[in-house]
């Protein structure tokens, strides 16, 4: 029974935070057609409707830790499921995140998602997408800010291993800015899939930087190294084994 009315509250929760970016999405229009400062504020009210419904319709709990940069850099996060996105946006000035193609074309989150100077990329063909983003940067085409990579290219199911992608290093590279590692354990109360909310503390951990100008494959070692630790640490605090999982 408790199961049960857990999954009525979720599946009311979910509808409702797809269902506000209709009116959030209109009200803010004006103002993001003429800049990119309005579709930055349309997202930000979003996320914060977002944490506050999640707390008390479904008992998600949100908190951000550690310093998110409000400078020019590369942040490179684990990536558990769509609340990991919505906390790190949040928290910095100036997102802009590096998406699927296809989302670029889903109603209202396309066209904000332009507006903030996300990059969209093709599966199958990232080397390409990242050379035409560092291309574009050069030539001022994108907003200033702070840049969102996965490293692992699509969302992990806590305690799932799975390979760190080359486009990290590309972009920490040839942007030359410091890079912010990020942790999380959002996969525990927000699943990657399905509709179930689980009641608890999703975390997102900015960590301490690592500095420009590393060797690709120390920088890589680092990077992961960080993030899993920590991600592990965050799950573990929560109650959950990610060396359990096979």
């Amino acid at each position: 029974m408790r199961y049960a009315l857990q999954w009525v509250r979720s599946a009311v929760f979910v509808g409702q935070i797809y269902f506000m970016m209709l009116p959030i999405g209109i009200v803010f229009l004006p103002w993001a057609l003429v800049s990119s400062r309005g579709a930055n504020a349309a997202c930000k009210a979003w996320c914060a409707w977002v944490r506050w419904t999640a707390r008390w319709m479904v008992g998600v709990r949100t908190e951000v830790r550690g310093t998110p940069p409000r400078h020019e850099c590369l942040i490179v996060a684990k990536h558990q499921s769509f609340l990991d996105i919505i906390l790190i946006f949040a928290s910095v000035p100036s997102g802009k995140f590096i998406m699927k193609r296809e989302l670029m074309y889903a109603p209202i989150i396309g066209q904000y998602a332009m507006k903030l100077g996300c990059v969209p990329v093709d599966r199958g063909k990232r080397s390409q997408a990242i050379k035409k983003m560092i291309a574009d940067v050069g030539r001022g085409r994108l907003r200033p800010g702070q840049l969102i990579i996965y490293p692992q290219g699509t969302r992990i199911a806590p305690g799932v291993k799975a390979p760190y992608k080359v486009g990290s290093s590309i972009l920490y590279e040839e942007m030359a800015q410091e890079c912010i590692p990020v942790a999380t354990n959002v996969g525990l109360v927000w699943p990657r899939k399905g509709i179930m909310r689980h009641p608890g503390t999703g975390v997102v951990e900015f960590l301490p930087a690592i500095e420009a100008g590393l060797p690709k494959e120390e920088f890589m070692a680092r990077l992961e190294d960080t993030i899993e630790t920590n991600s592990n640490r965050l799950m573990r605090e929560a109650g959950f084994d990610p060396d359990g999982v096979h």
